[in-house]
């Protein structure tokens, strides 16, 4: 089924979403990889705040290429998600409701995000070319000094994902290969 969501996204939206859903997304999502979860969660071990909210948002698992002169961004494709499996859990018990990225999950993450009512998205690998497309803007907001691996806040249209995990735990990955 084809689903157009608005980013950030509510529980309730979340639910309504099921795996092998096409989605996309319009609004404002963030991008942080290892080295800015790892940050995160040192933070949160500290006390401190985090950079940004995570309650109805989501993040995507991407470093960006160099922006070409006019664009806001360069090629924009996933990063393995299972990278940040040991930062998510926390994460989603704080309220994130959503993850792009490419790749499985842990069982931990995926009990998450049962427990969350979130999702897990999948953007297409080798496609970050094509959906830098859909971002229209890009500004860094934390961790500047870690380069691609910046926390960034993006604008986002149409942006073009598939539902792996839904809310209810139906796992894409395993539904294919069992068919």
């Amino acid at each position: 089924m084809e689903q157009h969501i608005k980013a950030p996204m509510n529980r309730e939206d979340a639910g309504k979403l099921k795996a092998g859903d096409y989605v996309y997304i319009t609004g404002t999502i963030y991008t942080a990889r290892d080295a800015a979860h790892k940050r995160m969660y040192e933070a949160l071990e500290k006390g401190e705040a985090l950079p940004m909210e995570m309650k109805n948002n989501i993040i995507y698992y991407m470093g960006p290429s160099p922006a070409r002169e006019g664009r806001p961004i360069g090629s924009a494709g996933p990063t393995t998600a299972s990278r940040m499996d040991k930062y998510t859990p926390a994460l989603l018990d704080m309220g994130l409701i959503g993850m792009i990225g490419k790749g499985k999950r842990s069982d931990a993450v995926r009990e998450a995000i049962v427990r969350n009512g979130a999702v897990y998205f999948a953007a297409v690998g080798g496609a970050g070319a094509l959906l830098s497309k859909s971002i229209k803007a890009s500004q860094v907001i934390a961790y500047d000094d870690l380069g691609t691996e910046a926390i960034r806040k993006l604008e986002v249209e149409n942006f073009p994902v598939i539902v792996v995990i839904d809310s209810e735990g139906n796992n894409l990955y395993e539904t294919v290969t069992q068919g």
